[in-house]
């Protein structure tokens, strides 16, 4: 007990006190804190960003058929299979169509790979992959619970495909939540895994 703490005080003097405790905790849970710049310290934030991966192949064709009719269909470019966690955003979405498309995977005068999709001027063929988010560490069928819900999964693809059309890219798609052949011919190969959380 509190009180214990000053039975041996008179009790003006530890009715006293006991009220400056009382009056200072009330206030303390009534006041409302501002939330606090922590970049000013030079801290950074660890409120996780949400996830976007990607599977992005160089190809010099590319093309998505659903049933028997070609959807989507590329020359030379990049073919972007995208997976979509449960606590993505659109900024995670931005993110990584940035990312791609100034990535420096194609050759230059030289041989080496020092050009982007913006310098050479390709197209991109984006395809729907819940599976990239398949966890096959608990047995041998993936999980795939860490997947985005259809709706939220469809809604960062048009937002990364948007991203991307808005950058400058000739853009074609495939059909979200469809069965989907996909036929390409990666040039190289080139193969480069990214996701928006940069543990990639």
């Amino acid at each position: 007990m509190v009180y214990g703490r000053f039975r041996n005080y008179d009790s003006r003097i530890t009715n006293y006190f006991l009220n400056l405790f009382i009056r200072g905790f009330d206030s303390l849970c009534l006041h409302k804190f501002e939330p606090v710049d922590f970049t000013a310290f030079g801290i950074k934030s660890r409120v996780r960003r949400g996830i976007v991966r990607a599977v992005v192949q160089r190809v010099s064709r590319a093309s998505v058929t659903v049933g028997g009719r070609t959807t989507g269909e590329i020359g030379a470019g990049l073919l972007v299979l995208l997976g979509v966690s449960r606590i993505d955003n659109p900024e995670s979405a931005a993110y990584l169509a940035e990312k791609i498309v100034n990535l420096r995977i194609f050759p230059d005068e030289a041989g080496k790979m020092n050009r982007s999709l913006l310098d050479t001027h390709g197209s991109a063929l984006v395809v729907s992959q819940f599976t990239l988010y398949g966890d096959t560490r608990g047995g041998r069928r993936p999980s795939y619970i860490q997947a985005a819900s259809p709706e939220d999964a469809n809604r960062l693809y048009e937002e990364f495909v948007q991203a991307m059309r808005a950058l400058g890219v000739q853009m074609a798609t495939g059909v979200f939540q469809a069965h989907m052949e996909v036929e390409l011919l990666n040039d190289g190969p080139v193969t480069i895994l990214l996701d928006s959380e940069k543990t990639i």
